[in-house]
């Protein structure tokens, strides 16, 4: 068996070369995991809070915490010098299938809390315990590496429009489709390593899908599959898997980092 690769791409579009193939931008990925995030690790000064189900993203990436007026966090908050409270947010990217290392990247936000006003920022704190996050910075972090990402980029920046339903999308492909997860795979051609031991999908955007392949002890790589042409919903991505497995010839693929 060929050696296997070990955090590199593997994308392929025969008509593209492969430094023009289309992938979000840093500020778009941001924007995808806060948008399926559920959860999130919150550390401020001495304390650290694991906040699951207690925040919002707003329209232009506006974190918002819903802590109870009455919950230490919010007391925290209440008490800090100034009335804000520094704080770093941390959102982690996890596949939804049983992949090996299913961290796919991880978003931090660092900033200051303070009490969430009523209206529209008129000044007056609303009392529900409501906490706005005012943006210092913010990181990527993938297997390519670490960027800090510009915060006019992130609130100009929407979503990719699969990301909330990505997860539905990939489970149901693993769980009921294993035979067109296997057939993917043949559209990288000899350049994929043979013997892979398991083959999942891994992720999926507007501009395609990735599939992981594991090797054993030996290692795994992942296969990028891009679309013929890009998906503006979960019908259309459908759609555009259904094309890549009668057109194969057509297809893009690059292999990726595996690791964060």
């Amino acid at each position: 068996m060929q050696p296997v690769p070990q955090g590199v791409p593997l994308s392929t579009r025969a008509d593209t070369e492969p430094s023009t193939l289309p992938e979000l931008t840093a500020a778009e990925r941001v924007r995808s995991v806060l948008a399926r995030a559920i959860s999130l690790s919150l550390t401020t000064d001495g304390q650290s809070y694991d906040l699951i189900g207690m925040h919002t993203v707003g329209r232009k990436g506006r974190i918002t915490l819903h802590a109870r007026p009455d919950s230490p966090l919010a007391a925290q908050v209440a008490t800090a010098p100034r009335g804000s409270l520094a704080a770093l947010l941390e959102f982690t990217d996890i596949a939804p299938t049983a992949v090996r290392d299913r961290v796919r990247a991880r978003v931090t936000v660092s900033g200051w809390l303070a009490p969430a006003e009523a209206g529209d920022g008129d000044g007056h704190i609303d009392g529900s315990g409501r906490l706005r996050l005012d943006t210092a910075r913010v990181t990527l972090r993938t297997s390519a590496g670490a960027v800090e990402v510009g915060l006019d980029e992130v609130a100009l920046a929407a979503p990719d429009p699969l990301a909330v339903e990505e997860a539905a999308m990939l489970t149901h492909l693993a769980d009921a489709h294993e035979d067109m997860v296997a057939h993917l795979l043949t559209l990288a051609g000899p350049r994929l390593p043979q013997g892979a031991v398991r083959v999942l999908p891994f992720a999926l955007d507007r501009h395609g899908i990735t599939v992981r392949c594991e090797y054993g002890d030996a290692g795994q790589c992942d296969l990028r599959l891009l679309f013929p042409s890009t998906a503006r919903d979960a019908a259309e991505a459908g759609e555009q898997v259904r094309r890549l497995l009668t057109a194969p010839g057509r297809c893009p693929h690059r292999e990726h980092p595996s690791h964060p």
